[in-house]
């Protein structure tokens, strides 16, 4: 028997998690002087009414050793002699692949520790297809080959609306966020290899939809859309006009539209949309 483990960043809902019969182990926000377990005490749409009133920008954690070493421990109990397969969000930008490693190291369990390279839907796209793989009774080699297949056909999109979160997160300086801000750039880069990378700057989200459009009917063609995800924080009207924009460039294919996880949109801001999706 093969068990999934994955976190928070996954932006699979309650329901498809129990669905999936997997295991999500919570990232945490430290918001106004609170601290709130990712997807158990704060949902997506209660993180954004939170960061509107928060006085300083909330600051995400990675799980801790004995948060993940607690879950599989659990597993082995109810599972004597359970695989444990544990997919998780880029090492890049997060030190969760790393504290699932060291507790699997420390464990009594068999766990498999594995990084996406990926956040958000991109990540549920191995998760998901690692839980029906197991459910089918796949070996653990076969699921392992599979991920790796499904990480290299993957591709993550992500734009930004504001620079603001990006400058009180120190990542770029507030003196570039303002110009930023002035010049009403919109940031768009893609993940590659686990981290972010810039593509170039838009003026307005009709340029970011037609170069997302454009990129993406020039992936499909000739090959099998597997999924696709639009994820957003407070721009459901713009997602929803990316995905109608891409309907009608090829045709129908399998899409989810969510709210993003608190973990990324402390990062991102509002009005930030990412796309991604799995072609082969």
């Amino acid at each position: 028997m093969i068990k999934i483990v994955t976190d928070s960043t996954c932006d699979l809902t309650r329901e498809r998690v129990k669905e999936l019969d997997i295991q999500v182990v919570p990232l945490s926000i430290q918001a106004n002087g609170e601290t709130y377990l990712d997807g158990v005490d704060l949902s997506p749409e209660e993180f954004v009414d939170l960061l509107a009133i928060s006085s300083e920008l909330p600051r995400s954690s990675q799980p801790s050793v004995g948060s993940f070493q607690q879950v599989y421990e659990q597993l082995e109990a109810q599972h004597p002699g359970v695989q444990i397969l544990s997919i998780h969000m880029t090492s890049k930008m997060s030190g969760t692949f790393q504290s699932a490693e060291l507790a699997a190291s420390n464990s009594q369990a068999d766990v498999m520790v594995v990084d996406s390279e990926y956040i958000s839907g991109a990540l549920a796209f191995q998760v998901e297809e690692a839980a029906n793989m197991a459910k089918a009774g796949k070996p653990m080699g076969a699921i392992i080959t599979r991920l790796q297949e499904i990480r290299d056909q993957s591709h993550l999109y992500i734009m930004l609306d504001t620079l603001e979160y990006l400058a009180k997160g120190g990542r770029i300086g507030k003196g570039k966020a303002l110009i930023g801000s002035l010049l009403k750039v919109k940031p768009l880069a893609f993940l590659e290899e686990g981290q972010l990378s810039p593509i170039k700057n838009m003026r307005t989200h009709k340029q970011v939809i037609e170069y997302l459009v454009d990129g993406f009917t020039k992936a499909a063609q000739g090959k099998t859309i597997k999924k696709v995800s639009i994820s957003h924080i407070e721009a459901e009207g713009l997602a929803t006009r990316l995905f109608e924009s891409l309907k009608k460039a090829v045709g129908d294919f399998p899409c989810v539209i969510n709210v993003t996880s608190p973990i990324i949109s402390t990062h991102t801001g509002p009005g930030a949309i990412a796309l991604m999706y799995h072609i082969e």
